[in-house]
């Protein structure tokens, strides 16, 4: 049980590291500044249902793409790892990740992009999700659809409170939790490529 609570909790904080609420409560109150509260609902709520939509489709077709495509485990592991070392050293630098940017799009429905693509629905995101539910079977597929429904749940919270939460934690409070969530994913990142390389170094001998 313990294994299985610890194993809940690593995926999550993973994803929750990656999407960072917080600093992307930011980005969607900037982008919805002059939007209504019922609009700004609006829009939260369809971003990160096309986002768990997203992410579970991932996560359920992580083995079928490995098959098709003549990928390994290990690979992905190892390229999901860089990637997601890649967005967390520049969360602790302090800026913004190019594969997690929420740059201006000629779409009206920011809920589609940049909201869910590539925001909250990025690469980063997708190597995680597909990297925790491919190594096993439906437990792991499981643990990841309901941490990322836990997550989407709280980032939904975090939009919709998004003047609250800004003015309670000001500029200083997000740039340490954008820099803490950095480092955890910097670490989970390493802690990727390590697994991946191991397994393909037990696979040679």
């Amino acid at each position: 049980m313990n294994q299985f609570v610890e194993h809940l909790l690593t995926v999550f904080m993973a994803f929750f590291a990656i999407m960072n609420p917080i600093a992307n409560t930011t980005v969607f109150a900037g982008l919805t500044a002059e939007m209504s509260n019922i609009e700004q609902r609006k829009i939260a709520f369809k971003s990160l249902m096309i986002t768990f939509v997203i992410i579970v489709l991932f996560a359920f077709l992580g083995k079928t793409i490995f098959h098709l495509f003549g990928i390994s485990l290990p690979a992905l592991r190892i390229a999901g790892g860089i990637l997601v070392f890649l967005v967390g050293y520049h969360m602790l630098h302090g800026q913004s990740s190019k594969l997690h940017t929420a740059a201006a799009s000629s779409d009206d429905n920011i809920a589609i992009s940049p909201l869910a693509v590539p925001l909250l629905a990025g690469p980063g995101t997708i190597a995680t999700a597909m990297n925790y539910s491919a190594a096993g079977g439906w437990q792991e597929i499981t643990l990841t659809v309901a941490s990322f429904a836990v997550l989407c749940l709280i980032t939904f919270i975090c939009f919709v409170f998004s003047s609250k939460i800004i003015s309670a934690i000001g500029e200083s409070g997000l740039s340490i939790v954008t820099r803490l969530m950095g480092l955890i994913l910097a670490v989970i990142g390493v802690q990727m490529v390590i697994d991946g390389a191991s397994a393909v170094i037990a696979n040679i001998h």
